[in-house]
């Protein structure tokens, strides 16, 4: 019976815990990231890509409700690491987007088939999650299965129409292999893109396994494309170091400036401090990564 009573306590603190986080995070975005209403006309769109490990029956409704919360000020957000092993990576999916519903705007989502990776351990899906009042699907999403046996988990591509402006563009979300198999090799393959969609209006969002200063992005460098972030830390420690919880520069999202006029960029750190590390892990070990444009009065198809 004590037992009992002791698991009881555990659990209510534990979502006590996570709710004043999630209050917490709310004053953060409107307050500190810039994502407030003065923002929302000096942007065409808002992109933010999240590497949420290991989503899927692990993750509580508290912590659905936690992500939902970090998400919502966005137009369309690419994640990784959705599980798919089983159909509960994308039941998390479905109830991150009925949530965002239930706070306001109108969303919807798509997710991928498994990809086609070696073995089941390093098989995952894609997510993309968009504002229906931003953006109009042309295209339904698909795995890239011209680069199945070329990498580990093929990206996830989509075709979108800016609804503001009608300004065509795809975005290719990606989770490369580990650092240590060398995901360059797998990166190496981006710089084609341009070329196979025809346009250069393409968003490469994900986690790279490697940071920005890479020489594998230079052939994408020199058509004009850039990074987000520089030099900003995107993974979480397992323990804090001299009051540091941030670990790798390897999430970010590439975009074309001949197309597009960078407004903002950064990290959304709902960690804040060293006390939230335990609890923030089991949201994920990643940061999210956000960037807000607008589009050069340029042809971009």
């Amino acid at each position: 019976m004590k037992k009992k009573i002791f698991f009881i306590l555990l659990v209510l603190f534990y979502n006590f815990t996570i709710s004043n986080t999630i209050f917490s995070l709310k004053d953060k975005v409107e307050d500190g990231f810039g994502t407030v209403k003065d923002q929302e006309n000096k942007t065409d769109l808002k992109l933010l890509t999240w590497n949420i490990q290991d989503l899927g029956g692990t993750k509580n409704s508290s912590e659905i409700s936690f992500i939902a919360q970090i998400i919502k000020n966005y137009d369309i957000i690419a994640i990784q690491e959705v599980v798919a092993k089983d159909p509960k990576g994308a039941q998390a999916i479905a109830k991150i987007v009925s949530e965002l519903n239930r706070l306001g705007s109108k969303w919807d989502y798509s997710i991928s088939k498994p990809t086609k990776s070696p073995s089941s351990y390093i098989s995952e899906r894609y997510a993309y999650i968009w504002k229906t009042s931003k953006l109009r699907l042309l295209k339904k999403p698909a795995l890239d299965v011209l680069l199945q046996d070329a990498i580990e988990r093929e990206p996830y591509l989509v075709k979108f129409e800016i609804i503001k402006n009608k300004k065509i563009v795809y975005f290719i979300n990606m989770h490369a292999r580990v650092y240590s198999r060398n995901p360059e090799m797998e990166i190496a393959h981006f710089k084609k893109y341009p070329e196979r969609l025809q346009t250069d209006a393409i968003f490469i969002l994900g986690d790279f396994n490697l940071d920005e200063n890479h020489t594998v992005w230079n052939p994408l460098y020199k058509m004009g494309f850039k990074p987000a972030i520089k030099n900003t830390a995107t993974t979480l420690k397992r323990k804090c170091k001299n009051g540091s919880y941030v670990n790798h520069s390897i999430d970010n999202i590439y975009y074309n400036t001949n197309k597009i006029t960078f407004v903002k960029s950064g990290v959304l750190d709902f960690v804040t401090s060293c006390a939230n590390l335990e609890s923030a892990r089991k949201i994920s070990d990643h940061l999210p990564v956000f960037l807000e444009l607008t589009f050069k009065m340029t042809d971009l198809n």
